[in-house]
C-alpha cells in the first residue's frame, strides 16, 4: 500500500523530539501535525491535552484564517491509545475524551475552516476527528474504519453527530456497527472525503487547499459553518432569520465591500478576513 510522505513542510519553530504535536504557523494558516508516528499517532492523554491547548490558542487568534490537520509518519491516526486505556479504562476514557471534545467544540465553532489531510490508517478517533473537519482530502491507499465496535465500545469525538449528516443514517449505522475497512475510493464516493489524490501529492494538495481558504472571506466562512452545522436542529423559519442576520453581518464587513468591488472591476478579490 502506498502512503503519503510525512507532512513535514518547513522545520517548525521550537519543535522537539517527542512532542505529541508539531505546530507550524504560516501566513494566515496553521498546520497542526500529530506526532506519535511510532504509535500511528494514537491519541493518549498527553496528546489530548496538548491538542486542546493548541486549539484554544488558535480559536483566540484572529490571524488564523485556516487550519490544516495531518499526521506524521505512516498514518493520519489509528485511534486511541489502547494500551493506556487498558491500564485504567474508565479513568483514562474521561481524561482522554474530555479535552478532545472541548477541542472539537472550539474547532467546529471557530470561523477558520479546518482541513484534514488523511493517509494510511484513519481509524477510530482518527476517523471521528476527520469527520469533524470542514474539508477532508485523502491519499490513495488510505484506509478508513470507525473501529469502535471492534473493541466493544461506542463512538466519541462527535462521530455519531457527524457521520449520519455526511452519509445518512442507514449508511452511518452500517459503518459504525460493522467496523469494516473502507478504501479511499469508497470514502470519496460516500462523501467522507472531498477527493482522493496520489499519495505523493497529498502534502502539496492539502497545503494549497489550506492556503486558498486562508485567503478567503473568513467572516463569511464562520457564518456558513455555523448555519450549516445548526441547520438540522431548527425549523426553516428560524434558519431563514439566521441567514438574513448573517448576510447583514457580512455586508457590514470589509470583505463584502472588496468582493463587490472585485466583481465590478473584473478582478480577483483580495479578502482580509474581516
Amino acid at each position: 500500500m502506498s502512503v503519503a510522505p510525512d507532512m513535514a513542510g518547513q522545520p517548525p519553530e521550537g519543535a522537539a523530539a517527542g512532542e505529541p504535536l508539531i505546530v507550524q504557523r504560516h501566513e494566515g494558516w496553521v498546520h497542526v501535525r500529530f506526532n506519535r508516528p511510532e504509535a500511528l499517532n494514537a491519541l493518549d492523554v498527553a496528546t489530548a491535552r496538548a491538542f486542546l491547548g493548541v486549539v484554544e490558542s488558535l480559536a483566540n487568534d484572529d490571524g488564523v484564517r485556516a487550519v490544516l490537520l495531518s499526521g506524521a509518519g505512516r498514518a493520519f491516526m489509528a485511534g486511541g491509545d489502547l494500551a493506556q486505556l487498558r491500564a485504567a479504562p474508565v479513568e483514562t476514557a474521561h481524561a482522554l475524551i474530555g479535552p478532545l471534545h472541548q477541542a472539537l467544540r472550539l474547532l467546529t465553532s471557530m470561523r477558520a475552516p479546518v482541513v484534514a489531510a488523511l493517509h494510511g490508517a484513519v481509524a477510530g478517533a482518527g476517523l471521528s476527528l476527520a469527520l469533524a473537519a470542514d474539508v477532508a482530502i485523502a491519499a490513495a491507499g488510505a484506509r478508513f474504519n470507525l473501529a469502535y465496535t471492534r473493541i466493544g465500545t461506542s463512538c466519541d469525538l462527535g462521530a455519531t453527530w457527524s457521520l449520519p449528516r455526511i452519509v445518512g443514517l442507514r449508511r452511518a449505522l452500517q459503518i459504525a456497527l460493522l467496523s469494516e475497512d473502507l478504501d479511499a475510493e469508497r470514502a470519496e464516493a460516500w462523501g467522507l472525503v472531498a477527493r482522493v489524490v496520489p499519495a505523493e501529492r497529498l502534502v502539496e494538495e492539502a497545503q494549497a487547499l489550506t492556503r486558498r481558504l486562508a485567503q478567503g472571506p473568513t467572516r463569511a466562512y464562520g457564518h456558513i459553518k455555523r448555519l450549516m452545522r445548526n441547520s438540522s436542529g431548527q425549523p426553516l423559519d428560524r434558519q431563514l432569520d439566521d441567514e438574513q442576520q448573517a448576510f447583514a453581518d457580512c455586508a457590514a464587513g470589509e470583505d463584502f465591500v472588496e468582493g463587490l468591488a472585485a466583481f465590478f472591476d473584473k478582478r480577483a478579490p483580495r479578502f482580509v478576513g474581516r
